[in-house]
């Protein structure tokens, strides 16, 4: 499923085995690795090649690490193959994202709950009918991130991931390269709140492959309004991120004492006995 190099490289994203922890936050950019591995107890650069940056360390004590996607589905798929076949089984996307909603305003955060594959990558595996969904534990998690460290402004919906930047999100293209259909009025009638390029991808594949997968992405640009601010938002997405893998990883040691597969609500209450 994945190609590799010698001594067990992974071809791509350039980690062998033990060089990831199995909690992983994907964003796109590589320059938002080191900033997520700013809040981090320790942190160390694992590795650097082509639109994959990778760094290992501790949050709160919890082995994390981060790996930049690079954009686009085709190169996040490459991501979850290779990091999953050296032992990572949770992935979170820190990414960026643009709104179509009139109510979600830049810096706004956006939880994905579920995403539409016009990604085209995703088809590769599976058909196009088979939902790109986020896992119940993550998306748990990251609201209770957000809520512990009072950051309100998220949503949680229905992301659209498409191919393309341009034409696919029904943005002007070159001369003769218009959009075919209304794809940005037909989205927002379904309810859905975001544009962006990976997440559908990731759900899919992690959805697959057994792993979990959750996504946040910080609102920099509203479709509705033409209002564009860089960088708004991407600090509080980081922040949550990370605090969800420290649920994560409480609620995974609690399913372990309890023996039990899956994390439910009611099994906190063991925390009290």
């Amino acid at each position: 499923m994945h190609a590799k190099a010698s001594s067990s490289v992974q071809y791509h994203i350039a980690c062998r085995k033990g060089d990831l922890a199995k909690y992983l936050l994907i964003p796109g950019d590589p320059d938002r690795v080191p900033r997520i591995a700013g809040f981090w107890d320790s942190a160390k650069e694992v590795s650097s090649h082509r639109e994959f940056h990778s760094f290992t360390g501790k949050y709160k004590g919890i082995p994390v690490s981060a790996l930049s996607s690079g954009i686009g589905p085709a190169s996040i798929a490459i991501a979850v193959n290779e990091a999953s076949s050296i032992g990572v089984d949770t992935f979170i996307r820190v990414g960026s994202t643009g709104t179509i909603r009139k109510n979600i305003a830049c810096g706004d955060l956006v939880i994905s709950l579920a995403a539409v594959r016009l990604d085209g990558t995703s088809n590769c595996y599976v058909m196009p009918e088979f939902p790109a969904v986020s896992s119940y534990e993550v998306l748990l998690a990251l609201i209770e991130a957000a809520e512990s460290l009072g950051i309100h402004n998220y949503h949680v919906g229905i992301t659209a991931t498409t191919a393309d930047f341009y034409a696919g999100q029904n943005r002007p293209a070159r001369k003769n390269c218009a959009p075919s259909r209304d794809l940005l009025q037909t989205l927002q009638k379904a309810g859905v709140l975001n544009f962006e390029m990976e997440t559908a991808t990731l759900f899919t594949l992690a959805s697959l492959s057994g792993l979990r997968a959750g996504a946040i992405c910080a609102v920099q640009a509203n479709r509705c309004t033409d209002d564009f601010k860089t960088g708004a938002g991407e600090e509080e997405a980081i922040r949550i991120a990370n605090e969800a893998v420290r649920i994560l990883s409480d609620w995974d040691a609690l399913k372990r004492r309890e023996r039990k597969r899956w994390w439910f609500p009611s099994v906190l209450k063991t925390m009290q006995t």
